[in-house]
């Protein structure tokens, strides 16, 4: 631990001064009989990306599947913008403002990308063309591809239309990004932080849970460290990215 842990105090004195954007305080949360996360808590402010860090098997994909109460927790607070969101449904979850994008991507192989597109902005409840239509200018290459099965495009294009399916559904102010570097080339990596650079710019706040910690590092204001379902360590992202005796000892980065 160093001088800026804060590892076993309240969730409310965590972070900056901003605006909470998420508070995640004291969950448990369990697959049947087995208990996977113990009295996690963090917190996210407005216009920050947070990154959760940790080696296989920690928890991270858990923690993103209780905030959008897939895998709900048993025990605990979730908070959106002060609200309790911990006992509603992933649907409404969604209409709150925050969008998941999964490990894997998992964009419909067999449909084209206009036709991924148009699936999930039918969701919002605007002018659907119009929101496309921003999607393509942001989003080149997938203006080139728009025709083409998604499943036949590189995994840094299907990251990228991934990313841009989140977008067009109801307005997202939180998302959550699961791996959204994994199996990709380091050049395409690269792209991939930049586009979530550039949102986060716009104005979108990030919680981000990434294998590759010196990426995720990178992008990052703050940090938290899992570690089998426990959150050991919590500190500014640079600081722990310079901290090579503690990559070592929670990530086995040398």
């Amino acid at each position: 631990m160093n001088e800026h842990s804060t590892v076993g105090e309240s969730v409310d004195n965590q972070s900056g001064s901003g605006e909470r954007r998420l508070t995640v305080d004291s969950i448990n949360t369990y697959y049947g009989d087995s208990h996977v996360l113990f009295d996690v808590s963090l917190s996210i402010d407005d216009g920050e990306i947070v990154a959760l860090v940790g080696r296989n098997g920690a928890g991270k994909t858990t923690t993103l599947r209780s905030i959008m109460g897939l895998t709900p927790a048993r025990s605990g607070r979730i908070l959106k913008d002060g609200e309790s969101i911990h006992e509603s449904p992933p649907h409404r979850i969604r209409k709150r403002g925050i969008s998941w994008i999964p490990e894997g991507r998992r964009v419909f192989g067999g449909l084209t990308v206009h036709e991924n597109l148009r699936l999930a902005a039918h969701s919002a409840d605007t002018d659907q063309q119009g929101r496309i239509d921003e999607i393509y200018e942001r989003f080149p290459r997938l203006d080139e591809r728009r025709t083409q099965k998604a499943g036949t495009m590189s995994g840094g294009e299907q990251q990228m239309l991934a990313i841009a399916r989140a977008l067009l559904g109801p307005e997202t102010d939180l998302l959550l990004l699961d791996e959204p570097s994994e199996g990709l080339a380091p050049q395409i990596v690269e792209d991939v932080a930049a586009i979530i650079r550039e949102l986060n710019e716009e104005g979108v706040t990030i919680l981000l849970v990434e294998q590759n910690a010196e990426m995720a590092l990178g992008l990052a204001d703050r940090a938290y460290v899992l570690e089998t379902g426990e959150i050991v360590h919590e500190s500014p992202a640079e600081e722990l990215l310079a901290d090579r005796a503690a990559m070592e000892q929670y990530l086995g980065v040398h």
